[in-house]
């Protein structure tokens, strides 16, 4: 997309939400100036009528957001988890948007099974429901298999989903290069690359074969999580643009009513969400990426059931312990060494000044510590944060950008359930459960021998190689004269020292490894 249309798709954007009245609406609940409310209005006029009309049942943000399509929807399903940025009336109009959009024709759906799966809905399924959920990218039928009598849930792709997600994001990244260009002190925030991520997971969203993989795994990490389980995947009836799976009975997180009437201890399950999802990144490095109430149920047995696995997240074991310990010491106030492995893991540059940048940090959390969390402005702190990170010169990590953005989603459940919940005191035990279990001397043990395990696939040829490296070191073939046959002589002499030296260390890790177990 030229940027031309780029240009003129954010100018239909602004249109669209002042023709809904969703630009006035919402500067009024984001508690902007008159003076600002004002201008913004004068210069949208003019071109409003560009604008999508919507659908004028619906709340005026929301019916801006699903005018112009399923990449805004996404970002208002995030706001939708927040009533301390976006305020509570916001928020609660947000949530529609989880599940509740308008779904599209059931003649559709219909051709897009036979098309998937290769056969007529009645000949697969002997019941087939209308939609019982509808999101951004795909609505949910109910239906029983004709072969077992199963009753499974039938996830259809929404038709031309994937050119509608194509069109936004080439806009988004029009305007992330023109922050670029114009605003050199964005760029350590690398809009382009967030863009570039954000691209990577929608189009894996789109391929409902990538996500039934995703809930095949994630379900083999979770299998033995006590109150905590998925739906499996019928694959058989699982398709690019067709996913089907079992049928799960429950509460919709986002119906607080019904869990209370059903006897749910809010609290207890506010704590149970973040903590789950942060068992999962920690232990598994692998987790769900998408915990808005909309993939969240509490089973009749209290379970808490997820859904959706289209948006999955993935970190190293290196990052996760890098994370673990930039929380554990932001639980202990050791601000310093908060501080430290910033530094360590290169998130601040290294010619910033270490105490400074902890005397920083404390302004941050300090503040929050011991304070109920309905009294805190997570608005306020985030700006006060972004300060922070913009005085230091950090730059935004990519890969940590699905931890980050899930972090804000679930603890924004976990408040919806217990608007009281301190984040900091509920993750406390996973995390350090986590730093018990990987930076004790048991980790050290186990680190080295994963290490001998490596070393050992090269055993059989170190002998060989270290041989070769030495017979050539004594030998040279090449004239010594020479200045590079020199240099090369010399560079197989410390390969083969190298060699040797990774057979030692070998030895001396697998002994360290016997010892501590031993001991």
């Amino acid at each position: 997309m030229n940027p031309v249309s780029n240009l003129w798709r954010l100018i239909r954007t602004g249109a669209t939400f002042q023709r809904t009245g969703a630009l006035d609406y919402a500067m009024r609940q984001f508690g902007a100036p008159g003076s600002l409310r004002i201008t913004a209005k004068v210069l949208m006029w003019p071109v409003q009528w560009l604008g999508e009309r919507g659908d004028p049942a619906q709340p005026p943000v929301v019916r801006a957001i699903t005018a112009l399509g399923p990449s805004y929807i996404k970002f208002g399903q995030i706001l939708s988890t927040r009533p301390d940025v976006t305020g509570p009336e916001l928020s609660r109009e947000l949530k529609i948007l989880q599940d509740k959009l308008p779904p599209f024709p059931m003649d559709a759906a219909r051709r897009e099974v036979e098309r998937e799966l290769g056969a007529p809905v009645e000949a697969l399924f002997i019941e087939f429901s209308q939609p019982v959920a509808a999101a951004s990218i795909a609505q949910v039928h109910r239906a029983r298999r004709a072969d077992t009598g199963e009753e499974v849930a039938v996830k259809i792709r929404r038709p031309g989903i994937a050119r509608a997600f194509d069109r936004d994001i080439q806009a988004f990244y029009f305007v992330a290069r023109t922050i670029e260009l114009l605003a050199p002190k964005a760029r350590r925030l690398k809009p382009t690359q967030v863009i570039a991520h954000f691209h990577g997971v929608v189009k894996q969203e789109l391929d409902f074969r990538l996500e039934a993989s995703a809930a095949a795994e994630f379900g083999a990490n979770v299998e033995k999580d006590e109150g905590f389980r998925i739906p499996q995947v019928i694959w058989p009836l699982s398709s690019e643009t067709v996913l089907t799976s079992q049928w799960v009975s429950g509460t919709q997180m986002g119906d607080l009513e019904g869990l209370r009437a059903s006897g749910i201890d809010m609290k207890a399950m506010g704590a149970r969400v973040v903590q789950v999802f942060l068992n999962h990144a920690l232990r598994d490095g692998y987790f769900h990426a998408d915990m808005h109430q909309g993939n969240l149920k509490v089973g009749p047995d209290g379970d808490l059931i997820a859904l959706d696995f289209g948006i999955m997240g993935r970190i190293d074991a290196y990052t996760r312990r890098v994370f673990a310990e930039i929380v554990y010491g932001f639980l202990r106030q050791n601000y310093r060494r908060v501080a430290e492995v910033h530094f360590e893991a290169g998130y601040v540059p290294p010619d910033r000044d270490i105490d400074e940048f902890a005397q920083a940090l404390r302004t941050v959390a300090e503040p929050i510590f011991g304070q109920d969390a309905s009294r805190i402005s997570m608005a306020k702190l985030l700006a006060h944060l972004f300060d922070v990170t913009e005085r230091f010169g950090m730059e935004t990590q990519t890969q940590l950008i699905l931890l980050q953005r899930t972090m804000v989603v679930v603890e924004g459940v976990g408040r919806s359930l217990d608007p009281h919940m301190n984040m900091w005191q509920v993750a406390r035990p996973v995390v350090e459960r986590y730093i018990r279990d990987n930076l004790g001397p048991r980790a050290v043990a186990r680190d080295l021998a994963e290490t001998v395990r490596i070393l050992s696939r090269f055993g059989p040829l170190l002998p060989r190689m270290a041989e070769a490296a030495l017979i050539r070191t004594n030998n040279p073939v090449e004239d010594e004269d020479d200045p590079q046959a020199r240099r090369r002589s010399r560079r197989r002499g410390r390969a083969a020292w190298a060699l040797a030296g990774m057979a030692m260390g070998a030895a001396i890790a697998l002994t360290s490894v016997w010892l501590a177990q031993a001991l």
